[in-house]
């Protein structure tokens, strides 16, 4: 585990580990979620890359007669 420091502009540094790991690069730009008592950062991906995280789902999905 790694320890960071804010700084007194509230900044934070990710360490150079994890941003080789996760391919972050500067620029990019990162969600930060409050979770739990805890912040997350999640790369936002482009909608493109989504594309097909889907494959194989069921579409059997039971309609109302008047949205078929």
């Amino acid at each position: 585990m790694t320890t960071i420091t804010v700084s007194s502009k509230f900044q934070i540094v990710i360490p150079r580990v994890i941003r080789e790991a996760l391919g972050i690069k500067p620029g990019e730009k990162l969600h930060a979620i409050e979770y739990r008592g805890r912040i997350e950062l999640v790369p936002v991906k482009p909608a493109k890359a989504s594309r097909g995280s889907l494959k194989g789902i069921s579409t059997d999905v039971p309609r109302e007669p008047d949205r078929v």
